[in-house]
């Protein structure tokens, strides 16, 4: 008899822990919805993907995820708080529900999504650890850097990387580190390194901070694969669908050829029944996210399909002048695809 009252003490406790999950559920998004905004880590500068302009307004490509979740949520992509982050800040900052997201060029790895509370929702940017150098140094390729001083911004990736990196070709390395992105492209400039190793997207944004950039190169190697993208906290399914699905958006939109230019217009009289459904004109795709019927119209609108948020931040619009490559759509030669509004 004891046994049997034992069993169903177990039972009882597990079906309430299990209302209990799903009544947390949607905290992050209910949350969000009464404060009226999006807590968004990012950078703590980096031109192209998050930085502050000269009136302080944030801007990039990293940036625009936050104002697409926030066109999504509230239908306006300025309901947006930001929060710039170093590296080593970033994930305290977000298990500690400081932060809603981190949209900060943070790297997928299996440590960061299995071992810290924290799951990735899509990748942004795929990019890989490179190298720069001042062109006077003489360097055409990374197997020429035995016995280099290197400069590597702490509590990143990049570490491991190039650890790893000159272990496998037998050479030796000296390394600085530094808190900051800035302070360790700074150094490089003032000579206290030989190069600065960092995502090859992070060494473009550098260089142009520095006050000769054509004086540096990036070199050809690529020593590592840094899928970039959008975090949140584990446990909170229904808001990680939100952050998930409004990147998703942004690239059915660039396939399906909407745009903030057109959006409007496809959103009153598209024949196309893909187009239809990520606008909202057929299903309710939007209910199943908890989300307005036009969520997917906000996004666009307000904040661009993927390949106008990257031209603008990043591309051929930008400083950065980088190629699509890898980020082209995946029936363009590229790697990003999102899963169809169906």
């Amino acid at each position: 008899m004891k046994m049997v009252k034992s069993t169903l003490a177990i039972l009882t406790t597990a079906a309430a822990l299990s209302v209990s999950g799903f009544a947390q559920a949607g905290a992050t998004l209910d949350a969000i919805q009464k404060k009226g905004f999006v807590q968004c880590g990012i950078s703590d500068g980096l031109p192209g993907f998050s930085y502050a302009d000269k009136e302080g307004k944030y801007l990039g490509l990293d940036v625009d995820v936050c104002r697409a979740v926030a066109a999504a949520v509230f239908g306006d992509a300025t309901k947006v708080k930001y929060s710039p982050l170093t590296a080593k800040e970033r994930f305290t900052a977000l298990q500690s529900g400081e932060i809603d997201i981190l949209s900060r060029n943070t790297t997928w790895t299996s440590s960061r999504d299995a071992g810290l509370g924290l799951s990735f929702t899509g990748v942004t940017y795929y990019d890989g650890q490179g190298f720069l150098v001042n062109k006077k140094l003489g360097v055409s390729s990374a197997k020429e850097l035995d016995g280099a001083t290197v400069c590597i911004q702490a509590g990143t990736t990049t570490e491991l990387n190039l650890s790893d990196y000159f272990r496998a070709n037998g050479l030796k390395y000296t390394p600085i580190t530094y808190d900051t992105s800035d302070e360790s492209a700074k150094s490089v400039e003032a000579g206290r390194c030989d190069v600065l190793t960092s995502d090859q997207s992070q060494l473009y944004a550098q260089r142009i901070k520095l006050a000769d950039p054509d004086s540096y190169v990036v070199l050809p190697e690529v020593i590592s694969k840094e899928p970039l993208g959008p975090v949140v906290r584990q446990g909170d399914e229904e808001w990680f669908d939100v952050v998930r699905w409004s990147l998703f958006a942004m690239l059915n939109a660039e396939e399906l050829g909407v745009t903030s230019a057109n959006v409007l217009e496809q959103a009153k009289s598209t024949k196309n029944p893909d187009v239809a459904r990520l606008l909202g004109l057929e299903g309710e795709f939007g209910k199943d996210l908890k989300l307005p019927k036009d969520w997917a119209v906000q996004i666009i609108k307000q904040v661009g399909n993927y390949s106008e948020s990257f031209e603008r931040n990043v591309g051929a619009g930008s400083e950065l002048k980088i190629e699509r490559g890898l980020n082209a759509l995946w029936n363009k030669g590229g790697l990003q695809y999102a899963p169809p509004v169906r």
